[in-house]
C-alpha cells in the first residue's frame, strides 16, 4: 500500500506545562519515537508538523527522514496541523497514516495493521478505536485527506471518520493508546506502566 506518513507534533502542552513530545521512552524522546516508527512503515513521504518550540523539536528529530512543515496557527488547534499537512501533502492521492506524539504505548505493529486494514477496507480507511468513536493513529483515504480544510478548532478526522458506514471502516481495538499525555497525571500512570521513563 502507497501511503505518506504524518506525523502531528505542534502542540504546545498549555495543560502539562512543559513539552510532552520530549518526553522520553527507553532513552528515546516521543517526538523521535514517533517519527522513527512512522519512518518504519516504509512511507513515500514522511512529514512531521511542528509549531510550540518548533526549533527544540526539530533538533530531536534532525537524524530522521523527515519534511517539517512548520504550522504558524497552531494555537488554534489540531485542525490546523491537520490543514498545514493537507497542503503539503497536496499532490500525494494515496492513503496518510496519521498520528500523533502522546502516546507512549504506541508500537510498530499498531501503524502496520492499520495500513494493511484500511488496504482491505472499501473506504480506505483505518482508525484506532477510542470507546465508540475512532481516533488517532489512523490511515485515511487521499479523497478524505482533502477535507481537511473544513475541519476546525480542535476536531480532528474523527468525525469524519464515523460517518463513514461502519462496515466500510476498518476499525483497530488498542485499548492502551486511549492513555495519552495531557496532565502530570497522566505521566505518573505511563511510567508505572513503563511507557515512560521516570522524571
Amino acid at each position: 500500500m502507497s501511503h505518506a506518513a504524518l506525523v502531528l507534533a505542534a502542540g504546545g502542552s498549555r495543560r502539562l506545562g512543559r513539552a510532552k513530545q520530549l518526553l522520553s521512552r527507553d532513552g528515546e524522546s516521543l517526538i523521535h519515537r514517533a517519527v522513527r516508527l512512522a519512518a518504519q512503515t516504509g512511507p513515500q513521504r514522511l512529514l512531521v508538523v511542528l509549531g510550540a518550540q518548533a526549533a527544540r523539536l526539530q533538533a530531536a528529530i534532525e537524524d530522521l527522514p523527515a519534511e517539517l512543515c512548520l504550522n504558524p496557527e497552531w494555537q488554534h488547534g489540531l485542525a490546523s496541523s491537520l490543514q498545514c499537512g493537507a497542503a503539503a501533502l497536496a499532490a500525494h492521492t494515496g492513503a496518510v497514516l496519521i498520528l500523533g506524539c502522546d502516546q507512549p504505548a504506541l508500537e510498530l505493529e499498531h501503524l502496520r495493521t492499520l495500513l494493511a486494514d484500511a488496504a482491505r477496507a472499501r473506504s480506505g480507511c483505518a482508525a484506532t478505536r477510542h470507546g465508540d468513536a475512532p481516533g488517532i493513529p489512523a490511515v485515511v483515504s487521499g479523497e478524505l485527506m482533502a477535507q481537511a480544510r473544513g475541519l476546525y478548532g480542535d476536531r480532528g478526522f474523527g468525525a469524519l471518520l464515523a460517518r463513514l458506514p461502519q462496515q466500510e471502516l476498518a476499525w483497530l481495538d488498542a485499548p492502551a493508546l486511549r492513555w495519552d499525555i495531557d496532565v502530570e497525571a497522566d505521566v505518573a500512570g505511563a511510567i508505572a506502566a513503563g511507557w515512560l521513563d521516570p522524571d
